[in-house]
């Protein structure tokens, strides 16, 4: 038996438990502080961690929309909606 310590990556609470799995069967989990679900593991690129970080970062070094979404493999439409929210939480 293998045992992995999990921590949240919100509130990098160690109190985690499991909370189902996905429709593609990746297991869940919930903090148990701040009530997020997240995964040990994401499949859909734009809801990995640090990818909003580096859409800011690629923005304020000069690069564009479409160049910005084609290095990170995600779609324009995520990288307009990311620097639009991240807009409003200044």
């Amino acid at each position: 038996m293998v045992t992995v310590n999990l921590h949240c990556p919100r509130c990098q609470s160690v109190q985690v438990y499991r909370h189902g799995q996905n429709p593609k069967r990746h297991e869940r989990f919930r903090g148990r502080d701040c009530h997020r679900v997240f995964q040990l593991s994401y499949c859909y690129e734009p809801r990995k961690p640090g990818v909003k970080d580096q859409i800011a970062e690629m923005t304020f070094n000069g690069a564009g929309v479409r160049d910005t979404a084609r290095t990170l493999k995600i779609g324009i439409n995520t990288v307009i909606r990311t620097l639009k929210n991240s807009r409003h939480e200044e």
